[in-house]
């Protein structure tokens, strides 16, 4: 929320301290008006619809209690600050039971007092508005339920047994399986009230994933020019998503652990302990077991990140029901791409169908929208796909494959000019996954 879209309503009977606070405002660039008749303000406030309003206690007519309680019966999401003539704790503790974000003193000490204590009010409901679109955007993206867990119905039970817990869960499944869109469906379903933040711990690189996560004050290091808020600190009040956490350093899972056994961290260069009650989904498409048992994946992380296993199984496990889901993702894509709906015919579906997909959901869905781009027609024409085009397995492969799936990693590297997340999105493998090929194949 840019800071002029902040709309400051300021309300105090004394003329020249109503003329102060509404310049030093207007000077921080917030979009302000002054009245000096709370009366009067009541009748305004439809057409100014203020985000904070800033009033005096005492004022004739109508005191600044009961001008807040009037306002809030209408508008309970509005934020108040009070302004107060006695600089004692007795009226600030007052100010607050009423529910005012804060106070200021009259007469004002200095511009930056004011300043301070308004700011923290917008950067709280900035926060909470970027939070509120996010939880939309996820949501607004989220395919119906009978989608995501078709041929899934014992996932889906499992699902809607843990979402209302604080439970931690981790989400096993191959690449491309839809473990995002099922983290979605576990914090939809929950009782967090804040955003669904997601993280994917292989495509940031291993130095700078660890702000992401935790955050960094300004100056922390070369670049650090402002404090920067994490994605815990983000998630507080609602989920975080830490998707490829096999994938994570040794180095950082000791500071997950830690995250997970005390529920506190440090932005870095900060020696202030934060808490979050983020509630924490992972996800990864590597065997955790098996990582711990070759000294890849801390044991101890393993066992608190295991609370509650749901295992994805892949498309091909589930074939009967890649009519719905072809049908569901044909029409999405048609529609974002701006093209008229195609029929899959018998014998499109019939490949469909008869396809292993490695790749899984994300295959799939890559393959119907190279064919909707490409149909001329009413009907969708595939392009040729196979496994050893698709490129979806995560196994190093051996023999002439190798020499298969390096051909297949450079031409897809070719079409997106070096592109490397789009490849890895064509491909239908992670970035690290693609990253790791191209240098082992020393592309």
């Amino acid at each position: 929320m840019p800071r002029e879209n902040f709309r400051i309503l300021v309300v105090d009977d004394e003329q020249s301290f109503l003329l102060l606070l509404t310049r030093i405002l207007q000077d921080a660039g917030y979009t302000v008006k002054g009245m000096t008749n709370p009366a009067e303000t009541l009748k305004i406030l439809d057409a100014f619809l203020p985000n904070l309003i800033i009033t005096d206690m005492k004022m004739p007519g109508m005191d600044g209690i009961a001008f807040m309680e009037s306002v809030r019966g209408r508008y309970s999401d509005v934020d108040f600050i009070m302004i107060t003539a006695f600089a004692t704790v007795e009226t600030a503790v007052a100010a607050m039971k009423l529910g005012a974000s804060d106070y200021i003193t009259k007469p004002l000490n200095e511009p930056e007092q004011l300043r301070l204590v308004v700011s923290k009010v917008y950067e709280k409901q900035r926060l909470v508005n970027e939070n509120r679109f996010l939880m939309e955007e996820v949501f607004e993206d989220l395919p119906p339920q009978e989608i995501i867990f078709a041929g899934m119905e014992s996932v889906l039970r499992e699902i809607r047994d843990v979402a209302p817990t604080e439970a931690t869960v981790i989400l096993y499944g191959e690449t491309g399986t839809g473990k995002s869109l099922i983290a979605g469906t576990i914090h939809r379903l929950s009782n967090k009230r804040g955003p669904f933040v997601d993280i994917n711990c292989a495509a940031i690189p291993e130095n700078l994933l660890e702000s992401e996560l935790f955050g960094y004050e300004k100056g922390a290091f070369t670049g650090a020019v402002a404090r920067k808020k994490g994605r815990f600190e983000m998630a507080n009040d609602g989920s975080i998503f830490l998707d490829e956490v096999s994938e994570m350093s040794l180095f950082l899972q000791v500071k997950l652990l830690k995250v997970l056994q005390e529920r506190t961290f440090e932005r870095l260069g900060s020696v202030t302990t934060l808490k979050t009650n983020a509630r924490v989904i992972a996800a990864t498409n590597r065997d955790l077991r098996e990582l711990v048992s070759t000294g890849k994946f801390r044991e101890d992380l393993f066992y608190r990140l295991n609370v509650f296993p749901v295992n994805i199984p892949p498309l091909r496990e589930r074939k009967d029901h890649i009519p719905a889901i072809s049908g569901f993702l044909s029409r999405g894509i048609s529609a974002r791409l701006g093209k008229g709906p195609k029929t899959i015919g018998n014998e499109t579906m019939r490949r469909l169908r008869e396809y292993s997909w490695p790749g899984n959901i994300r295959e799939l869905e890559n393959i119907l929208e190279r064919g909707i781009i490409t149909s001329r027609g009413p009907d969708l024409v595939l392009p040729e796909f196979s496994p050893a085009v698709s490129c979806a397995g995560e196994a190093a492969p051996s023999g002439d494959l190798r020499s298969v799936e390096k051909a297949a990693i450079e031409n897809t590297l070719a079409k997106t000019v070096g592109n490397r997340r789009q490849s890895a999105e064509m491909l239908g493998i992670s970035l690290r996954t693609l990253q790791y090929k191209i240098k082992e194949y020393g592309l």
